[in-house]
């Protein structure tokens, strides 16, 4: 399930228009830009009765592109509901823009 899921957030990049999608590419993997890096950042569990009702998958975003006023950072926060700015930094000349998504 959770591999479906995943599955479904890199389809959800690219319907909004990111056509460089990659879940955690090997460093050997030549990126195209922009694009969209994500991975599996951590699961929260909720216990209740000593029962986990409820698990909620966090993923680490990295939009990556070389123009600093790309809309899609906008974009990106607009769609999604459970979404965070984390951080930004800029990279041989590229702009990474970090959020934490749950989905």
């Amino acid at each position: 399930m959770a591999n479906e899921r995943r599955k479904l957030l890199g389809k959800e990049f690219k319907a909004l228009g990111i056509k460089n999608v990659y879940f955690q590419p090997p460093k050997t993997t030549m990126l195209k830009y922009p694009c969209m890096i994500y991975k599996m950042d951590n699961v929260d569990k909720r216990n209740a009765d000593d029962y986990g009702y409820l698990l909620q998958t966090r993923y680490l975003l990295t939009y990556i592109t070389d123009d600093p006023d790309d809309d899609m950072v906008l974009t990106l926060l607009r769609h999604f509901r459970l979404i965070s700015w984390a951080n930004h930094f800029t990279s041989d000349n590229l702009n990474h823009y970090n959020f934490n998504l749950y989905f």
